[in-house]
């Protein structure tokens, strides 16, 4: 019912920087929490930064400094500002939502993800 949309990655040097974007759609009723991950080659997926509905955030160590997170409701939307981006941000990006459906009387919440964008940041 729900699909999400990645856009934005792609190839940079070391220092340079992305913006991502994930554009959520279908029968929604409202998202919750959304958040960004990353998974490298031989390694876990790892929570990059999410965002409540209220604003409040929260980044990984790694990235904090230089990464932002932002949403715009209007648009079901969030973002993911890349700065100083450095070799270890190479991975693939996934968009995550927390999604309530209305499925007759009631809200069905669960996770959605969609199926990532690939950041290849070169020194």
């Amino acid at each position: 019912q729900v699909q999400l949309v990645e856009s934005g990655g792609g190839l940079v040097q070391a220092g340079g920087s992305l913006r991502l974007s994930c554009a959520a759609s279908g029968k929604i009723a409202s998202i919750n929490a959304m958040g960004w991950y990353r998974q490298a080659p031989g390694k876990q997926r790892e929570l990059v930064a999410s965002i409540t509905s209220g604003g409040n955030t929260n980044y990984a160590d790694s990235v904090k400094g230089r990464f932002t997170i932002s949403r715009d409701n209007t648009k079901n939307t969030e973002y993911l500002q890349m700065n100083n981006l450095k070799p270890e941000d190479t991975a693939v990006y996934y968009c995550n939502a927390e999604v309530s459906v209305p499925q007759g009387t009631v809200l069905y919440t669960d996770d959605y993800w969609g199926r990532g964008t690939q950041v290849t940041v070169t020194s």
